[in-house]
Order: C-alpha cells, then sequence, then structure tokens
C-alpha cells in the first residue's frame, strides 16, 4: 500500500510540472495512459490550480471517467464538479453511467440538482428525477438505466451486432435481456451463449427464461447477498409486472459489500471506521457522544458495586474477580452480537426459536465451560473451594445472560425497524458489565458466611 501511495504522489508530481510548464499534450497522454481508477485518485489529488487547467484539456469521455470512479463518500465529489461551469459539469454528468451520475445527484442540494438537471435533455433529467426519487440503499438507488435488452423473435446475429453497437454504452454486456411484444422481461442470455450458437439460430431457443431478478425497493444487502449466492455478474431490477427498470452490476455490488461491512464494523466498535482521515478534533467529536452516554451507562455498575460496599468489606477477596467476570461476559456478549448481526443481515436457514434455543445451548455450553475452568484455577489459586464454586458459578451465569442479551437486542432493534448494527459491541460489553455484576454478588451473598473468613 505505501509503494502505491508513493507511485500516485509521483505521478501527481509529474503531471503538476506538465502542466506548470505547458506541455499540455504530454499531460494528456500521459493521464489518459492511466488506468481509471488512477485517472481519479490522481484527478482528485492534483492542486486545484492545476485542476483548473486539466478540466479544460481532458475531454468529457475522459471526465466522465474519472467522475465515474470516484467514491462520493471518500470526497468531495460535488465540489470537484462544480470547478467547472455548469454546462461542463451537465455534459460530464450525461457522459457518466447512470447510477454514478444519480448518486453524484444525491449529494447535491435541491437547488444544485435543479441547475444540473435543468441544463440535460428533457428525457435524461426525467430518467435521472426517477432515479433519484429511490429511497437509499435500495435496488433502486443503485441500477443503471444503461443495459442490452432485445425483443425475442431477433436472431442470433441481429443480437450480436446490436451489441457491437451498443458495447460503448451499456455499463456492462455480459448478459442480454430479452422481452417479449409487451416489454416484459422473459429472460437472460450470457454472452459466452451468443458466441458459442450458430448465427441463424432465434435467440428464444438459447435464452435462460429462469429469472433471478430483484425489486426497486429491495435493501441493498439483499441484493448483494443474492447477487453473491448466484455468482451473477449483473441482475435486473424489475416492477410488479415485470417491466425491466434497469440493472446493478457487480462493481456497485462489491461497493455495497464494502459498505455494509464498514456499517455493522462501525456499530460493533461505536464509532464510524469509514472516515479515517478525519482531523483530531472532528475525529473525538464523533467519538465523545457514545463514550458519555456509555459512560452514564457505566455509572449504573459502579453504583451497583458501591450498593455491595458492606459485602466486599466481609470478604475482601470478591473484589479481586470482579473484572475477571465483567471482562469474560462482555466478550462473551459481543461475539454473540457478532453472531446475531450477521443472522439478519444475510439469513438464517432456521426459524427464530430454532436460533433462539441454539442461542442458549451456545450460552449454556460456554458458560458451563468457562465456569468450570475459573473454578479449578481460583480454588488451586486461592486454595478455597468455596470461593472458586462461587466465582465459577456467577461466571457461568453471567456469560449465559452476556449472550442472550447479544442475541436478543439486535434482534429487538431490527424488529422495531432500526439498524441493529447500533446494537455495538461497547453498549453491549457496558450492559453486560451491570449484569454480570448484580450476577456475582447476588451469588456470593448465598456464601457469605464462608467466604467472610478468606
Amino acid at each position: 500500500m505505501a509503494e502505491q501511495i508513493e507511485q500516485l504522489d509521483q505521478t501527481i508530481q509529474l503531471l503538476s510540472d506538465l502542466l506548470q510548464s505547458g506541455q499540455d499534450h504530454e499531460f494528456i497522454d500521459s493521464f489518459e495512459a492511466l488506468h481509471d481508477f488512477e485517472m481519479a485518485q490522481v484527478y482528485a489529488e492534483l492542486p486545484v490550480q492545476f485542476r483548473a487547467v486539466a478540466w479544460r484539456l481532458l475531454s468529457i469521455a475522459i471526465l466522465a471517467t474519472v467522475f465515474d470512479n470516484l467514491a462520493v463518500d471518500e470526497v468531495d465529489i460535488v465540489a470537484l464538479l462544480q470547478e467547472m461551469p455548469p454546462q461542463r459539469g451537465t455534459q460530464v454528468l450525461q457522459a457518466m453511467y447512470t447510477d454514478n451520475a444519480v448518486d453524484l445527484l444525491q449529494e447535491m442540494s435541491p437547488r444544485q440538482i435543479a441547475t444540473y438537471l435543468s441544463l440535460m435533455p428533457k428525457s435524461e433529467a426525467e430518467s435521472a428525477r426517477q432515479l433519484i426519487n429511490y429511497d437509499d440503499q435500495t435496488a433502486g438507488s443503485l441500477m443503471s438505466t444503461e443495459y442490452l435488452a432485445v425483443k425475442e423473435d431477433l436472431r442470433v446475429d441481429d443480437v450480436m451486432r446490436l451489441v457491437k453497437k451498443q458495447a460503448l454504452e451499456a455499463e456492462s454486456i455480459s448478459y442480454v435481456y430479452v422481452l417479449d411484444r409487451q416489454g416484459l422481461l422473459v429472460g437472460v442470455i450470457s454472452l459466452r451463449d451468443l458466441l458459442t450458437h450458430p448465427d441463424n439460430l432465434p435467440v428464444s431457443e438459447i435464452t435462460n427464461d429462469r429469472i433471478i431478478s430483484v425489486s426497486a425497493g429491495d435493501d441493498q444487502e439483499q441484493v448483494a447477498q443474492i447477487v453473491a449466492d448466484y455468482n451473477f455478474l449483473s441482475i435486473p431490477v424489475t416492477d410488479d409486472d415485470q417491466h425491466l427498470l434497469g440493472v446493478i452490476t457487480v462493481d456497485d455490488i462489491v461497493d455495497v459489500i464494502d459498505e455494509e461491512a464498514v456499517e455493522d464494523y462501525s456499530g460493533l466498535a461505536a464509532v464510524n471506521v469509514s472516515q479515517i482521515n478525519d482531523s483530531p478534533w472532528h475525529s473525538a467529536i464523533k467519538r465523545i457522544p457514545w463514550l458519555i452516554a456509555l459512560l452514564l451507562l457505566g455509572m449504573a455498575t459502579a453504583t451497583v458495586i458501591g450498593s455491595f460496599d458492606e459485602l466486599v468489606k466481609q470478604a475482601a477477596i470478591l473484589a479481586a474477580f470482579i473484572s475477571l467476570i465483567t471482562g469474560t461476559a462482555g466478550n462473551a456478549g459481543t461475539q454473540s452480537l457478532a453472531l446475531a448481526v450477521r443472522r439478519i443481515a444475510v439469513g438464517s436457514e432456521h426459524s427464530g426459536w430454532q436460533d433462539f434455543l441454539s442461542e442458549v445451548l451456545a450460552g449454556l455450553l460456554v458458560g458451563l465451560a468457562t465456569g468450570a475452568s475459573v473454578f479449578v484455577i481460583v480454588t488451586i489459586w486461592k486454595h478455597n473451594l468455596i470461593l472458586g464454586f462461587a466465582v465459577g458459578i456467577a461466571m457461568m451465569m453471567a456469560i449465559l445472560v452476556a449472550n442472550l442479551a447479544g442475541y436478543l437486542i439486535p434482534l429487538v432493534i431490527h424488529k422495531i425497524g432500526f439498524d441493529p448494527a447500533v446494537a455495538s459491541g461497547p453498549f453491549i460489553t457496558t450492559l453486560s458489565d451491570l449484569t454480570s455484576v448484580l450476577i456475582y454478588f447476588n451469588v456470593a451473598q448465598l456464601f457469605i458466611s464462608q467466604l467472610s473468613g478468606s
């Protein structure tokens, strides 16, 4: 990675030097020789005074490639587009793939959107408006309208001519979608099928009529799972009547998988891990609210410990095992939480009751194993069978409760319509601290007469 960053810096310096010395043609040749991804990275990192020259020299097609490969959550892509006059910015938007252009438009204010759409041809503006109206993180917001669809009465050679004609416009031509006379999606043909069958063969004979499609309102995570399960390169998006609305390509699915992984990990860590280059100030501002909330919850744990002060005075040895109980229970709860969030994300092969019973059994087994281990260790260490038994029982019960909390809390949050990832690891850990302390001291009270002499 360090080598790639160094190479990127060298490329930026080289291109900046070419622009500064007025070697425009050399700049264009060097820039266009880069990989599409590198074009985007280099363009975004060029000093602003050189970008002002670069967008005047580069063609609309190249600029569209640049903006197609910029991630809206990593750079201020709107600001980059607005460095150009609105007319040229509109031309770039028109040349981009529709789904990427819509993602860019959705980052703008309503006034900015209206400005660019007003400069587009009416049909393109209307198409963009329809896509903008789809909810974020749904299939509709991901789909592209650049795809190849043909009538079912064509022959293979007719379709191949269309493929060649539209190859430059379509975002993906791995599949050709087949429509009937009413314009409904009836099947799909892979490019391989077209290449391996006679030219005069009707496409209806090689059409796969087993259609796997998604609806525009489907959640992007569900779409990503379908594409991953079937190893598709793209998947069609249809309405309730099987009219083809667009397609979602695998490059967008990869972005979704990355986004969902970052989102889930952010929830588990209670911090937005996608913003790794924030300033110390912004980073601190984002972390403080969660930490303050967890601190208040932690104060409840401190209050509970304080309420058992007399118990600890009678058997001071009990204090030595508080962090052991709370830490282990918190770890068990976080493990259960991670599995629960994953089950919700990808679905489970079992019923809800089966998953619940499975988690109870897993919690019991983990609790028994951990409780037995700590019983043996404490008994040998402190030469006190009763203390080892009390700590072991408390450990087993605390782990079972933490395990169930890690499973049930994200499930409840999901049922009421919120993202289960908000049931973050630190939250579960802090909650486990509270419950495990309660369990520990209540178990200890049962044995206080035998422990008070320890």
